[in-house]
């Protein structure tokens, strides 16, 4: 009798387990990777602050970035086409999510430490899913009531120490990036975008870095990127580069191969390497209700961000 000869099993995409196998261990090394840009990038920020002012600072990164992503994009041959009708869309987030969100992290960075800007802003996820249901309907459940109620709590108790000499603008200018960066995601699935995710992130960095060239030409006149010291030129670099050009890449072409848990793993990362790195190289010293807000925000936005229903349709910042 004739027998076919048996052929390996495929798992769902179509591929043997070995290399499936192989393909998740990258996708998860280069999360790990992309944490770590993304950490980092706060701290070049901060270096780069001390020279520059922060018009200047944002339309350097965000044109260096904005190249750099265009440029990967267009090589790997991703399709960059938006459909007429979701233009505006994508112009709006892209004011909220790239533009506002800049300049307001690097307001908050110029006025206050650099750790408690990372840990406030990365309260994004529980914001997003109070807007999730204003906006969208979406129930909130008993886990992300326990979300809210540890962020709420932790920025309470990030902050309250600070009242004494008023409420300081670094706290304003972190709850702006938040909530900017939340009104972004949910305003996204509001409209029903159905661009590529990448193209989607391709023409929001294009428009907010039209709106921060507008910005810095009215504030700083002309871009204040001279005379700078190599430090403050190699953090503007790797910030364009690495932190918003390649990151937001390589972010969007893993994304969809790795399992939500996963990709939520690696976003939860990014403050704690921003914090920890803040310590090492900028030399803050978080105090105990410093450690104790990171600590509640942190596992409030873990709450949100580990349950299996959640998808990654935000920009990563």
């Amino acid at each position: 009798m004739h027998t076919e000869p048996s052929r390996p099993a495929l798992d769902r995409a179509g591929a043997p387990p070995g290399r499936a196998n192989d393909t998740a261990t990258v996708g998860k090394l280069l999360v790990l990777l992309l944490a770590v840009a993304w950490g980092f990038n706060w701290i070049g920020a901060a270096i780069a602050l001390g020279e520059t002012p922060p018009w200047s600072l944002r339309f350097a990164g965000l044109t260096i970035g904005a190249a750099t992503l265009f440029a990967a994009a267009i090589l790997t041959g991703h399709d960059l086409r938006v459909p007429r009708g979701q233009r505006l869309h994508i112009m709006i987030a892209g004011l909220f999510n790239v533009a506002a969100f800049n300049i307001l992290s690097a307001f908050a960075q110029l006025s206050g430490a650099t750790s408690r800007v990372i840990i406030i802003t990365y309260s994004m996820p529980i914001w997003s899913t109070v807007l999730g249901r204003l906006m969208l309907g979406e129930r909130l459940t008993p886990i992300r009531w326990i979300a809210f109620a540890l962020c709420v709590g932790g920025i309470g108790i990030l902050v309250w120490p600070q009242f004494a000499d008023g409420l300081p603008p670094s706290v304003l200018y972190a709850l702006g990036c938040a909530l900017s960066w939340a009104f972004a995601t949910v305003y996204v699935k509001w409209a029903k975008v159905t661009v590529e995710p990448l193209a989607n992130a391709a023409w929001q960095l294009l428009f907010g870095w039209l709106l921060i060239t507008i910005g810095m030409l009215a504030f700083d006149h002309y871009p204040r990127l001279w005379p700078l010291h190599t430090a403050t030129i190699l953090a503007i670099v790797y910030i364009g580069v690495f932190g918003v050009g390649l990151a937001h890449f390589l972010w969007w072409a893993i994304v969809g191969r790795l399992p939500t848990i996963t990709a939520s793993i690696g976003s939860l990362l990014v403050p704690v390497v921003g914090v920890t790195a803040s310590t090492l190289i900028l030399g803050e010293r978080p105090t105990i209700p410093d450690i104790i807000g990171f600590a509640s925000i942190f596992a409030a936005a873990a709450c949100v961000l580990l349950q299996r229903d959640v998808t990654h349709t935000e920009m990563p910042e």
